[in-house]
């Protein structure tokens, strides 16, 4: 039976429009579609610093997403834990074929219009956070993506990645270890010499 989802969806679960959609409710899936394709996009944006590969990513995790709903099972995983492991298998294995390439090309947002010193200091610490990022082992890399760009807790990376929490707090503290040490002698050219960053 389809659900009308031509109201405002803001109060309905991920998972009751996913179940929707595998039943037939497109209206569902325009919905879903414009919550977390924005999420899922700045997930691979992170993990490949690049926006054109990042979409394609997103466009192949949707499309998964979508071939999976009519046999979603229900209660077994959030939606979105089921999205975000696709999005950082899909960026691992692009990041694997494409080993020794360097992809230095950071989109900047053009918002608030920030004077050319500061779009210059945001450029270089977006540029030494992803090089040094990239020199993480794989999953440590993973995990401090989820945690301090995405914003997931622990058992939700947990999940994704397939290990214990404890197993997620260790990658995410050896990571942040790792990140401070590669990027204690780019203080002060990145100007954290101040403001105890």
């Amino acid at each position: 039976m389809q659900m009308p989802f031509d109201a405002q969806t803001d109060d309905v679960t991920d998972e009751a429009l996913l179940i929707a959609f595998g039943n037939g409710d497109v209206t569902a899936a325009r919905a879903l579609t414009l919550r977390l394709t924005p999420r899922v996009l700045a997930q691979a944006a992170r993990m490949l610093r690049d926006r054109a590969e990042a979409e394609d990513v997103a466009q192949e995790a949707m499309l998964r997403l979508w071939k999976i709903a009519p046999d979603w099972r229900q209660g077994e995983a959030k939606v979105t834990t089921w999205l975000y492991r696709v999005v950082a298998n899909l960026c691992t294995d692009r990041l694997r074929r494409a080993r020794g390439t360097r992809l230095d090309e950071i989109a900047e947002p053009e918002d608030g219009r920030p004077s050319q010193d500061a779009v210059l200091m945001q450029r270089q610490r977006a540029e030494a956070l992803g090089t040094a990022l990239s020199t993480l082992p794989e999953r440590q890399r993973e995990a401090v993506v989820l945690r301090h760009m995405e914003g997931l807790g622990n058992p939700e990376i947990a999940e994704i990645l397939g290990v214990s929490v404890e197993a997620v707090e260790s990658l995410i503290a050896r990571g942040k270890r790792a990140l401070a040490g590669l990027l204690a002698c780019e203080r002060e050219r990145l100007g954290f010499e101040d403001d105890g960053s």
